[in-house]
This record gives structure tokens, C-alpha cells and sequence, in this order.
């Protein structure tokens, strides 16, 4: 549950938070006390979110946003890197312009957000939070998601070099890795398989949900709070870190 205050006078900034797992890290923000700006190329339609409609694959937009927020809130002490696209596709099948596709929505836009709030952050002098999403397919391959698996993997890289080049200005980076989380993504996700395996989207579904020890697959809310905590004053000595909820499902 929220916890009432916990992020008090924050101020926050959240990409890829129309839908999904950004809205839920948006309301989860919202709902324990910090001022929270969306960014996403869809309105953020969450009350009390400032909503903010670009690219966070575009320098100059990124830029645009992040000076926008520190005018509006005050500074920014958390950056949610969020913002991500998955396709599946066989290698074999896959054209470059799909390769790029994916690795500028789901890299660069990290690198672009995490610089920006860097950049802000060591200029307030109060330190900060980066959160940046990866995946559980961030630490295995998967058949017919290279280049979402490989995406995922760099940022788990890019977030360890943040830790330790941050550090010495008080400000933490970490990744949230989800395993199988209920959100839009899916209808596309079974659908690229079902024509690849031959099988129903339900049965593509019903397939992953087995693989999760836990029973069920994970909720926006449950990747919410992880977040919630990595921003939090009790997680002030973790840093470099990448943070699993996944029911259990391996990798850790």
C-alpha cells in the first residue's frame, strides 16, 4: 500500500506514462505525497500529473521537458526512465530499421533522460534518484525478442556506470527489472507469437503465466512499489543495483 507522505516535496518525472507501468509509477508518486510531471508521446491522463506529450528519444525535447519541470516543480529529485517499446520478430526476419527501432526507444531514451537529470541534479547540489527500466529478458535470451533482450541488457550496463560515476554527488541509480507484468504491451506480445508458434494469443499467454512460480503475472502496481522504494530515503544506500519483481520466475 501507499505509504501517506513518503515522497513529500519531491519532484518527479516519469517517461513513457500514458499506460502500463508508467502510469502506475505516476499514481503510486502521486499518491504518496510528490509533485509528478508524465512524459510520453500520449497525454498523461492521471489527476495531478503535469502532462507532458513529446519524444524521449529526441535530445532536444528530453531537454525541453526536464528544464520544464524544474521551473514547474521546483528541481527534480527522481527520474523514472520508463519509456520502452517490445516487437517480436525472428533475427532472420528482422530488418535493421526494426533493430534501430527498438534500441533508440529503449536505450537511448534512458541515456537521454538519465543525462538530463544527471546533468540538473549535480547542479542543485542535493543529490537525486535515477530508476531506469530493464527486463528480466535484460539477463537471458529469448527466441524472437533479440533485440528487445539486448536492449535491456545495455541498460542494465548504463546504470552501473551511472552508480559509480553519480556516487560522489549523492545521487543513486538503479534498474527495475520486471518479469511478466499484465499491461497493454501484452495483446501485441501474444499476437507476435501466436503467428510464430501457430497457437492462440490465449494459449501464448496461458504458456508464460506457467512459468511464473507465483501463480499470476505481476501488476503495474507491483512494479510501482518497487520504484517507489528505490526512490525512497530507505534505499539511500543502494545504488548500481537491478531490482527484480518477477514472482519468482528466474532469472532473479
Amino acid at each position: 500500500m501507499p505509504e501517506l507522505n513518503r515522497h513529500r516535496g519531491k519532484s518527479v518525472l516519469v517517461t513513457g506514462s500514458a499506460s502500463g507501468i508508467g502510469q502506475g509509477i505516476v499514481q503510486r508518486f502521486l499518491a504518496e505525497g510528490a509533485q509528478v510531471a508524465g512524459f510520453d508521446l500520449n497525454a498523461t491522463k492521471t489527476d495531478g500529473a503535469l502532462s507532458i506529450t513529446g519524444d524521449a528519444t529526441d535530445e532536444a525535447e528530453v531537454q525541453a521537458v526536464v528544464d520544464k519541470v524544474v521551473r514547474e516543480q521546483g528541481g527534480l529529485d527522481v527520474m523514472v526512465c520508463n519509456a520502452g517499446v517490445i516487437a517480436v520478430q525472428p533475427v532472420v526476419d528482422m530488418d535493421f530499421t526494426e533493430w534501430r527501432r527498438v534500441v533508440d526507444i529503449n536505450v537511448n531514451s534512458v541515456f537521454l533522460g538519465s543525462r538530463a537529470a544527471a546533468r540538473v541534479m549535480i547542479s542543485q547540489g542535493r543529490g537525486g534518484v535515477i530508476v531506469n527500466a530493464s527486463s528480466g529478458a535484460g539477463r537471458r535470451g529469448v527466441p524472437n525478442l533479440s533485440h528487445y533482450c539486448a536492449s535491456k541488457a545495455a541498460i542494465l550496463m548504463l546504470t552501473q556506470s551511472l552508480a559509480i560515476e553519480l556516487a560522489p554527488h549523492k545521487i543513486r541509480a538503479n534498474c527495475y527489472v520486471p518479469g511478466h507484468i499484465e499491461t497493454p504491451f501484452w495483446g501485441g506480445i501474444a499476437e507476435g507469437f501466436a503467428k510464430i508458434t501457430g497457437q492462440t494469443p490465449e494459449a501464448v499467454i496461458a504458456g508464460f503465466q506457467q512459468t511464473v512460480p507465483w501463480g499470476r503475472f505481476g501488476t503495474a502496481g507491483d512494479v510501482a512499489a518497487a520504484v517507489s522504494w528505490l526512490a525512497s530515503s530507505d534505499a539511500e544506500y543502494v545504488s548500481g543495483q537491478a531490482i527484480a519483481m518477477n514472482g519468482a520466475e528466474f532469472p532473479f
